[in-house]
């Protein structure tokens, strides 16, 4: 009893349930709801990738028989890579470098997945600026990529449609026999002068003010400059507080996407073409099936919507209470992000088919991907309906949500890596609030390059190469990590630990042997499918120049090469022999509530005395005293965790108090 008052003695409950140790460093928090992590998960990886790349590779790759190794891959490699990632984050209960603890020999999984978080924080809220850029100028009588005639168009023809054929004052009836108009209209009239529509021109020309190359940077782009600004200005004002704020915004920018979606449907849906489109986006073409690239496209899909190998999930998982049932939240979100990819699909060739009926040509004349599709086709779309202004306000404000929340949670998985590698630091006072203003301002720095007149091509090269196949590698370490070094059967029982009772053996399987067959796969067939980086414009292809392909692949590596790193690293610094290296295998710095009742006594790297860096028997500080000095630490753990202190302790372990 004397030391349970002793741990009352050693916390003090703040306002909001924060805790703060002796010496003013802040408690760990943890989510105030248990629907907050799921929302979270949601809000993170259910966004832009579902709306603007899922449609676009499910009609390029057959339509429905692409649903065949979509969900083949979810189901091998995604659900399974999902939950390891989120367990291991709840169970070590931190992220980033210590998380992976649990096998420091892969610890620069925590270093490698962060980097490349970094990376992506800073080109995604480039998207989030166009998108704040297009939802202002949406707020108009008439949309200014409707017409011609603004200051920005330079050769610009606005054709309308009249009696089936395409028609405009500037041209000759000659000149326009027997073209065919696609969307992204490139035509070239009688002086070889490129001539595009309204769309192609605004986005070209006014957003981007696009220069001949990546060597061609050129000046700032002021008002992009000062969307971007704004972009991260309330990114930080809604993630400054932590996971407390900004689980609370995700409430709404998580769920509020989906009855805008839903409007978007029930609109489209009338509109005539709609049901060719619908028709072209889920009509199965089972010859595609054997195309390697379809199989790529799959895996890539899976990983990048569900946000594997960026350390975002680990983060997410660590926030939740010990023992949180997570096994559940992973069904529903697997459920809720296939489902939402679908309904963008409808959403998206709803509105294409119906441009190709106005236009009078095929589907795949107007289907594009990523930004293309965001910021030209469905622009272009919005432009031929009634209202144009309102459903281009509703549309836009629709990315901006989605987008958001996915950034909330990249900026925090940063923020929170780093800060659980130095809490003693970070966590007095405001300087965590000053550290995550600190972040934003130094992503919003490198994302200057990409606002620039050549700045699309620069972010093409963060987007291509930043994640890319190495998150492919990342996915294939973690199972090796967890299943194969830590042991799959150990990793099991802690998940017994955690939810009280069994998972399905099939995670388990997965984790030991197919999850890393198909990482090593994809990321094979990702090697051999390789093609450098292109950058299509309707003035024809850009290929980048080989400095650029190289900075690219330099970013790759950058992330990557931690992995391997930390192993000489580690070796160095405890100054590990023949005869202690194996403590590389074993876990680090698990506490009592954490470990079975035969994992008592078990030595690691964490139990090495500082001053002689010892890992053997001959340390002074052994690791059964170990756990008595730790024993209040462990309990501050319970408590926080809503575990019985008694109960949890003697249920776990046996030791009592």
């Amino acid at each position: 009893m004397n030391k349970i008052q002793l741990i009352c003695n050693r916390v003090k409950m703040g306002e909001g349930g924060h805790v703060k140790e002796k010496g003013g460093i802040k408690k760990r928090e943890t989510w105030s709801k248990r629907f907050d992590f799921l929302l979270a998960c949601i809000g993170f990886s259910v966004g832009l990738g579902n709306v603007w790349r899922f449609p676009y590779l499910c009609y390029k790759n057959g339509g429905g028989a692409f649903m065949i190794p979509y969900f083949i891959c979810c189901i091998v490699g995604g659900i399974p890579l999902f939950y390891l990632e989120v367990c291991v984050g709840q169970f070590m209960g931190v992220a980033g470098l210590n998380a992976w603890k649990i096998c420091p020999i892969f610890q620069g999984i925590g270093i490698a997945s962060t980097i490349i978080m970094f990376f992506s924080n800073t080109f995604f809220n480039v998207i989030m600026a166009w998108a704040f850029y297009y939802w202002f100028s949406s707020f108009t009588s008439e949309l200014p990529w409707a017409s011609c005639g603004h200051e920005w168009n330079k050769n610009c023809k606005d054709y309308t449609k009249e009696d089936g054929n395409f028609t405009n004052s500037s041209l000759h009836n000659d000149e326009m026999a027997n073209i065919t108009i696609p969307f992204l209209s490139a035509l070239k009239n009688t002086s070889s002068q490129l001539v595009l529509d309204p769309v192609t021109e605004f986005w070209e020309n006014k957003v981007l003010g696009i220069s001949d190359g990546i060597d061609q940077p050129g000046a700032i782009k002021w008002d992009i400059c000062l969307c971007l600004l704004f972009a991260w200005i309330a990114v930080y004002l809604c993630i400054c507080k932590g996971i407390k704020s900004s689980g609370k915004v995700m409430y709404f920018t998580a769920t509020t996407p989906y009855l805008f979606m839903f409007i978007l449907l029930i609109r489209n849906s009338m509109l005539p073409g709609a049901l060719d489109g619908v028709i072209y986006y889920l009509k199965p073409n089972l010859s595609k099936l054997s195309d390697m690239q379809v199989w790529v496209d799959a895996g890539s899909q899976i990983f990048f919507t569900y946000s594997i190998g960026v350390g975002s999930l680990t983060v997410l998982g660590s926030f939740n209470k010990f023992k949180h049932n997570s096994y559940k939240d992973c069904i529903i979100f697997a459920c809720t992000n296939t489902g939402t990819s679908l309904l963008a699909g409808l959403i998206i060739f709803t509105i294409l088919g119906h441009m190709a009926f106005v236009q009078d040509t095929s589907i795949d004349k107007v289907a594009e991907s990523g930004p293309g599709l965001a910021f030209i086709a469905y622009p272009k779309a919005v432009s031929m309906m009634p209202g144009a202004p309102f459903w281009s306000v509703l549309f836009f404000f629709m990315v901006i949500l989605l987008g958001f929340d996915s950034q909330f949670v990249g900026v925090e998985a940063v923020v929170t890596a780093i800060v659980d590698q130095w809490p003693s630091v970070l966590r007095r006072k405001y300087r965590k609030e000053a550290f995550t203003a600190f972040i934003c301002f130094l992503n919003f720095l490198l994302g200057l390059c990409m606002v620039t007149h050549g700045g699309i091509y620069v972010f093409e090269l963060f987007n291509f190469y930043s994640t890319c196949i190495i998150i492919l590698l990342i996915g294939f370490f973690e199972c090796v990590a967890v299943a194969w070094v830590y042991g799959v059967r150990r990793f099991y029982d802690n998940v017994e630990m955690m939810l009280g009772h069994r998972i399905n053996p099939y995670m388990g399987f997965c984790w030991t042997f197919l999850s890393p067959m198909f990482c090593l796969g994809m990321f094979l067939m990702s090697i051999i499918n390789y093609s450098n980086l292109e950058y299509k414009r309707p003035s024809g292809v850009y290929e980048y120049p080989g400095w650029a392909i190289a900075v690219g692949w330099s970013m790759a590596s950058f992330s990557v090469m931690f992995i391997p790193l930390m192993i000489p690293f580690n070796i160095w610094r405890y100054k590990l022999n023949f005869q202690t290296l194996h403590l590389l295998l074993k876990p680090q710095g698990l506490q009592v509530h954490q470990l079975r009742p035969k994992d008592k006594g078990e030595k690691s790297i964490g139990n090495c005395n500082a001053k002689s860096k010892c890992c053997d028997n001959t340390c002074e500080d052994p690791l059964d005293n170990h756990y008595e000095g730790d024993i209040l630490e462990t309990k501050l753990a319970l408590l926080e965790n809503g575990t019985n202190v008694h109960n949890g302790i003697n249920g776990t372990n046996g030791l009592k108090v």
